[in-house]
């Protein structure tokens, strides 16, 4: 068979299951959803596997489909990196990043930094989405991404960079010390009314105390008041009065800066979460990558406040 043949349909098959449907794959490719069809059918007759399972309301891999998935995922990457290796060096950084970025962190500290980038390289498109679950670049084509936690390891074809680890500080209003006292030791906290943070998972998020050896960390249950699914909105509600929250630093240091948020158990502060920066390996050498990676690099640096 000649190689060229090989290659036939491995970009509508790509377009397919990233897109989710022949629908959305026939947008991206300006192609007729008929025709999308017909090319992975014959993929499918050419390979003697069958790829897809097609229902009238989804479309799901095979084993095989997913093997084959990622072989054209792997195969199309080397092929776009030999097409970086083609390009001068000094090429000025253009064209479409796609970013995915945790809610509150991404918006009050990576967004800017990101947009200082884009307002020196005009013909960039920086694409940001937001979520705070873990997403697999490879698997939804992100070029690169910044997570609080993430996977005990990181897939081979993913790099890294780790920032810093968040710092977690017990905090309420004045008005609400003022009138409920202030907690003098962690046995106090049950007594207050806590604004607690639901996990994506419906879960209420533990707190986080220091343990009896260096660098130990516990995690407790606590009796909830007020549970949010939201970093941001717990900061409101601790504003308002509603009791005592456990939050990053990087997310109230300019409320206890300006006063209106005041520390709780200081000595209890505990290291929480990693919070890393990652990237697509064989687009790293991409200009419109290699300087977000540059600036993100070097001014994202958490040091406890963020």
């Amino acid at each position: 068979m000649n190689p060229s043949e090989r290659l036939k349909g491995i970009d509508v098959f790509v377009q397919v299951i990233q897109g989710g449907s022949f629908a959305a794959a026939a947008e991206r490719l300006n192609l007729s959803p008929s025709a999308v069809s017909k090319g992975v059918t014959r993929l499918e007759q050419r390979l003697g596997v069958q790829l897809l399972r097609r229902t009238t309301r989804r479309l799901a891999l095979t084993d095989e489909g997913t093997a084959f998935y990622h072989t054209c995922i792997a195969v199309l990457g080397e092929l776009e990196q030999a097409e970086v290796n083609m390009r001068q060096q000094a090429q000025a950084p253009a064209g479409r990043v796609r970013i995915d970025l945790p809610a509150s962190f991404g918006r009050l500290h990576v967004v800017p930094l990101i947009l200082e980038v884009a307002a020196r390289y005009p013909a960039m498109q920086v694409d940001i989405s937001f979520s705070d679950r873990f997403i697999d670049p490879v698997q939804e084509e992100v070029d690169l991404l910044v997570r609080v936690g993430g996977p005990d390891a990181w897939p081979a074809a993913v790099g890294h960079l780790y920032l810093g680890a968040q710092r977690q500080v017990f905090c309420a209003s004045p008005g609400y010390l003022a009138a409920q006292g202030s907690p003098q030791s962690a046995a106090d906290l049950a007594q207050h009314r806590c604004i607690c943070f639901r996990q994506a998972d419906g879960q209420t998020s533990p707190w986080l105390f220091r343990g009896e050896q260096v660098g130990d960390v516990e995690r407790s249950a606590m009796r909830a008041s007020v549970i949010l699914g939201d970093g941001e909105a717990q900061v409101a509600a601790a504003l308002a009065g509603h009791g005592i929250a456990q939050l990053p630093l990087w997310l109230v240091n300019p409320h206890l800066a300006a006063g209106t948020l005041c520390l709780v158990l200081p000595g209890m502060a505990v290291d929480g979460l990693p919070i890393n920066l990652a990237w697509l390996k064989r687009r790293e050498h991409l200009p419109k990558v290699q300087v977000l990676l540059e600036h993100l690099g070097k001014h994202l640096k958490v040091h406890g406040g963020g």
